[in-house]
């Protein structure tokens, strides 16, 4: 055999059977030697075979896995373009994706991370597969097509391609109109360490779903929700490298004048401040960074040093962080005195 001869069509039972899920594309079909009056005579009503979705075959007459939909939907939404000349088997590059730029999304892309308030994936009616912006292609049967103009990189999935969280998540918001619901799912992305509150209000934001009320209402829990357990962390992380007791969730005024700000925790004796960052990425960012940086700015201007701490940095550094703070705290002897401040509980 040259690198001429052509590649022998495998038999079809040998990629029916063995576990795999069986569905193939016409197109994959050709390269197997199956021309298109066989396909269509194989999935004649009553027949052997069934198109599941165009231009893509189920090869057996009864209902499919959920496996066998989902690879239906990604050879829908990644299918080859139909030239009339079969591909070879074996034929694609090396180490190429079996389903380039298309993953799941969607409902079904949470229960695949492990979502337990998603439905199963049998009792979906359609399964969300996240496309380019670009490729020409509709809605239909159990695919819904969801467009985008930057495709993210997916996530593998027992053997899938699916989108990333906090991606899944605003696909599916953007299909839901009960407030119940999408609360649930943003809580449980969450509480069960999912993804970053940031993350998910990032993506809300720029599926331009912050402007529906039902959604506002969940992302303001949400970011309650990621505000408390930043605050945990910081209690335990303060307790577990040996730092001295702060004074907890207290505002700051001049003797007699203005308000200066609220802070999550506050050594008095070292004039040494932590605020949690918690801001979400919203239209609104760039100005309430500006209020967190003037009053950072004014606390300094008084002798208070603000150290700033994301609820990233305290999940993934917690140690780091502590360092920062020591090293703030060990400082303070070499500074100038503060400004007097009324220290009052928030």
């Amino acid at each position: 055999m040259t690198h001429n001869t052509p590649l022998s069509p495998r038999p079809l039972h040998d990629l029916s059977g063995g576990g795999r899920p069986r569905v193939l594309t016409t197109v994959q079909l050709r390269a197997h030697g199956v021309s298109t009056s066989e396909t269509n005579e194989q999935c004649r009503a009553g027949g052997p075979w069934q198109q599941l979705l165009p231009g893509v075959v189920l090869l057996h007459p009864g209902p499919p896995t959920s496996e066998e939909r989902l690879h239906a939907v990604l050879m829908y939404a990644a299918r080859e373009r139909d030239t009339g000349v079969p591909a070879q088997p074996g034929a694609s590059r090396p180490h190429a994706p079996a389903y380039p730029e298309v993953m799941i999304t969607g409902l079904a892309a949470l229960t695949l991370h492990g979502f337990s308030s998603t439905p199963p994936l049998p009792s979906l009616e359609a399964i969300d597969v996240l496309v380019p912006r670009l490729r020409r292609l509709r809605s239909t049967g159990c695919a819904r097509i969801v467009r985008t103009p930057v495709v993210p990189d997916p996530e593998q999935v027992t053997g899938v391609p699916v989108a990333p969280v906090a991606r899944a998540l605003a696909d599916a918001v953007a299909e839901l109109a009960d407030a119940v619901t999408v609360r649930r799912l943003l809580t449980e992305a969450v509480r069960g360490a999912h993804c970053d509150p940031t993350a998910v209000v990032r993506e809300l934001n720029r599926a331009q779903l912050l402007s529906r009320p039902h959604v506002v209402d969940a992302v303001e829990s949400l970011l309650a929700e990621g505000r408390a357990r930043a605050e945990d962390r910081l209690y335990r992380m303060i307790g577990e490298y040996g730092l001295p007791d702060p004074v907890w969730n207290v505002d700051l005024r001049l003797p007699g004048g203005p308000y200066l700000g609220g802070l999550d925790a506050y050594w008095p004796d070292q004039a040494v401040a932590v605020e949690l960052d918690t801001r979400a990425p919203r239209q609104d960012d760039d100005a309430l960074w500006s209020e967190y940086a003037r009053k950072r700015e004014h606390l300094e201007r008084l002798g208070i040093t603000v150290v700033h701490i994301t609820p990233r940095k305290l999940r993934d550094a917690p140690e780091q962080q502590a360092t920062v703070i020591r090293t703030a705290l060990m400082a303070a002897a070499d500074r100038e005195p503060a400004a007097h401040v009324v220290v009052l509980p928030r």
